[in-house]
């Protein structure tokens, strides 16, 4: 949708481009003699805004190459970002120029009112500066699953000021679905606190673990197959090009701890995707239960008075 949006501005620029730089030389024509005084000040104004829409074609075809690089979503939005910053700038520049007849009387005029502002929006400067370090640095990207001062949750949207997250967990939840609440905060944020990512391409899982409670008499060899046989069964058919034996580094585990009470507990540590750490539990706990259940004599879990 994006990308076909693109096209249709970029016919919409050159159009536009081409009436202006029309305007600049018609204007010029005898017809128009008798503008005489005003004929300057439309050469300019319409060479400025021809400049302006030359700015953004230029731009939307730098979109369009970007479009059709297979580009990682984050990449993608963040190199977006900073062609749609930059044309802004230059804009302004071509506009300022305009306004004050010259680049120096522009340049210092931009000079005096940054420095008034810098004092005033101390905080919008902050954000925008940290947002060029988010670009630079990658802490997170768009679609990326953090956790920052509290706040978890997928990252949506990353402006020049602030960062938008869909809420995972949260006040309601007791898992890690979607909360349904948007968080945003301002990008200063990331420059005084600590960044949790629980994604990227480098390192696509996550260790989770899920714990039952057994008693001390249980066949522990029995559970402990069960177990990696449930994972690993889940595993093989959510992710078939995976092969566990060549990427041992992500082989499920089994370990067996002391509870609070008087059970025992095993529990499982598996890899998993950030967002997909409930369904795969709840996957695991199908698969495992009943082949655990089957076997009473062997296997026993706190029931009734039993607990």
């Amino acid at each position: 949708m994006d990308k076909q949006n693109n096209k249709k501005w970029i016919i919409i620029y050159a159009s536009i481009a081409v009436a202006l730089i029309a305007i600049y030389y018609l204007v010029n024509l005898p017809i128009f003699i008798s503008w005489g005084e005003y004929i300057p000040f439309i050469r300019k104004l319409s060479l400025s805004l021809f400049l302006i829409s030359v700015i953004f074609l230029i731009s939307k075809f730098i979109e369009q190459l970007i479009y059709s690089q297979n580009h990682l979503e984050g990449d993608r939005y963040n190199l977006l970002r900073i062609v749609k910053f930059l044309a802004l700038v230059f804009s302004l520049i071509v506009a300022a120029s305009f306004l004050f007849q010259n680049l120096y009387a522009a340049a210092v005029s931009f000079g005096l009112i940054s420095l008034v502002l810098g004092f005033a929006l101390q905080a919008p400067i902050s954000s925008f500066i940290a947002w060029i370090y988010l670009i630079l640095r990658r802490s997170y990207l768009v679609g990326d699953r953090i956790q920052i001062k509290g706040f978890r949750g997928d990252v949506v949207e990353i402006n020049y000021l602030d960062t938008s997250i869909l809420e995972c967990s949260g006040d309601y939840l007791g898992n890690d679905r979607r909360s349904g609440r948007t968080i945003r905060f301002p990008n200063s944020l990331i420059l005084r606190e600590e960044i949790i990512n629980y994604s990227g391409p480098q390192v696509p899982f996550i260790w989770n673990e899920t714990a039952l409670q057994i008693a001390y008499s249980s066949d522990l060899q029995l559970v402990e197959d069960c177990l990696l046989e449930a994972v690993e069964r889940d595993f093989k058919e959510k992710y078939p090009t995976i092969d566990l034996q060549r990427h041992k580094k992500w082989k499920p585990a089994v370990y067996f701890r002391n509870n609070a009470y008087a059970w025992m507990e095993a529990v499982i540590s598996y890899p998993v995707e950030p967002t997909d750490t409930t369904g795969r539990r709840n996957r695991i706990l199908k698969y495992a239960l009943p082949k655990l259940n089957g076997s009473p004599d062997k296997v026993k879990f706190p029931e009734g008075v039993m607990r």
